[in-house]
């Protein structure tokens, strides 16, 4: 999943957000001079991953994107998922998304200090460009995906994934939706491994 996902699974626990949110910055076990709970958010993390690659839906939405763009196909379907969890917020969460991303860039800033400096780097593109709302839009999505390829040096030619959400639009809608109850009912489940713990 992406970063907004990952945000959302984290059940408004700040510190399991940012480990959560952070994880692909971190290598191996280089966490553990984080914050306890920031690890756990790691852990969670690498769980949410390991479900998602192995789920039958995603999966399914992986390989109608195989043949354009090869191992590239399961990072398009994450953004993709962003976007229909963007675009639907309101039936996953009582806060307005706009006010779900601020909060979340106030939390990056507070805890600036902390943040990989993979992040620290990334931080000021999201906030500037209001990554994390602009999914909700095909024009948002769009650019993320012109700037992934420009990150492969344009060999992914992902850019063009934005012309096969949109011939393909209803079925990966439907599949997201699916998938996301799934997901959310596991997420749910290891954070309450991880915070018994």
């Amino acid at each position: 999943m992406n970063f907004l996902a990952h945000i959302y699974l984290s059940f408004d626990e700040p510190e399991i957000t940012l480990g959560n949110f952070f994880a692909d910055h971190i290598r191996g076990n280089k966490y553990q001079h984080l914050p306890e709970r920031i690890q756990k958010g790691i852990l969670l993390h690498r769980e949410i991953d390991t479900y998602t690659d192995a789920h039958p839906i995603a999966k399914m939405s992986s390989k109608r994107l195989h043949k354009n763009y090869s191992h590239y196909s399961r990072v398009i379907v994450d953004i993709y998922y962003d976007h229909f969890l963007a675009k639907n917020w309101d039936d996953y969460c009582p806060i307005p998304l706009k006010k779900y991303v601020e909060d979340f860039y106030d939390l990056l800033e507070e805890n600036y200090n902390i943040l990989p400096i993979g992040t620290k780097r990334m931080m000021p593109y999201m906030i500037a460009d209001n990554w994390l709302y602009n999914y909700s839009n095909l024009e948002g999505i769009s650019r993320v995906l012109n700037g992934m390829n420009r990150r492969t040096n344009n060999k992914s030619k992902m850019n063009f994934a934005i012309l096969d959400l949109e011939e393909h639009y209803e079925a990966f809608e439907n599949e997201f939706i699916e998938f996301f109850k799934d997901l959310s009912t596991f997420s749910r489940e290891k954070f309450n491994e991880l915070c018994e713990n």
